[in-house]
């Protein structure tokens, strides 16, 4: 099972209230829809300007973000 991760986020209401929107009418929880504009935008990302190395990524400190299983 993946660890959740957790990253707070602070949007106007116009912002918020289109996310909602946005969520409702592809059928995704608001939680989902950012996981999954995100995932989109990643992907650009490496399209655009090449693939993240691992390396690179297992050096970043995502301590404070991921939530321990009790």
């Amino acid at each position: 099972m993946k660890n959740n991760c957790f990253v707070e986020i602070k949007l106007s209401e116009d912002l918020l209230r289109k996310l909602l929107y946005v969520s409702a009418a592809e059928n995704r929880t608001p939680s989902a829809q950012v996981a999954f504009m995100l995932r989109n935008n990643v992907a650009y990302f490496e399209k655009t300007k090449g693939r993240i190395p691992d390396a690179e990524l297992k050096k970043l400190d995502i301590s404070e973000y991921v939530k321990e299983e009790k």
